[in-house]
């Protein structure tokens, strides 16, 4: 066990710290990993828009978000979502994309933003998580930042190895997922199963509707 240098944040601090003071302020890359997804209000140049809207301004002036979730996202988000199609399917300044991957299996709640500052903690992409939410109507939450080089590292590479989909092919779970990012040991290649309510997730694409 080695000394962590890292600050605890504890609920409505993480809105402040994580959203407003890194989140917005990306220059390069945004990775996100959360359970759940939901159109979490930003504020934004004195008015609460959704999180996919903050996305799409980040791509926009050249920044590559990516987000590893486990759980279809909410309506909400999906139609915010869906008003970026252009953005999403070309790109923004240097060809930067907003991207999501589905993965059930993924429990972990981080972001990592220009590759050198950690969040890590409990709270999902969500209004009560990291959201604008009032301090008396969020969840009770807590997470550490930190720059440990060692720590980002880490964190860096099962982000990786998820997004990639080098986890599939021994995921016990592969047969019930409903978008596999890889291949399992007994799919045979093209094939890809899809969700139960026909919206097809995973990869880097625009997020459909039935």
């Amino acid at each position: 066990m080695r000394p962590l240098d890292a600050e605890l944040l504890v609920s409505d601090e993480l809105y402040r710290r994580v959203v407003v003071e890194r989140l917005l302020l990306a220059r390069e890359s945004v990775l996100i990993a959360t359970a759940n997804v939901k159109a979490m209000l930003v504020e934004v140049d004195g008015r609460f828009r959704p999180v996919a809207d903050v996305f799409a301004r980040l791509t926009k002036r050249g920044v590559s978000v990516r987000v590893l979730h486990a759980e279809l996202p909410s309506r909400p988000f999906r139609a915010a979502f869906d008003r970026h199609e252009k953005l999403i399917r070309t790109g923004g300044a240097g060809g930067a994309r907003m991207e999501l991957k589905l993965c059930p299996r993924v429990h972990f709640k981080a972001v990592l933003v220009d590759g050198a500052w950690l969040y890590l903690g409990s709270a999902n992409l969500t209004g009560a998580g990291l959201g604008a939410k009032h301090a008396h109507a969020r969840n009770f939450e807590l997470g550490l930042v930190t720059e440990d080089f060692d720590t980002i590292d880490r964190v860096s590479a099962l982000f990786e190895a998820v997004w990639g989909g080098s986890e599939c092919g021994s995921c016990r779970l592969f047969a019930q997922c409903p978008d596999p990012i890889g291949r399992g040991p007994s799919v045979k290649a093209g094939r890809r199963a899809r969700a139960p309510t026909g919206i097809v997730l995973g990869r880097a694409r625009r997020l459909g509707r039935p």
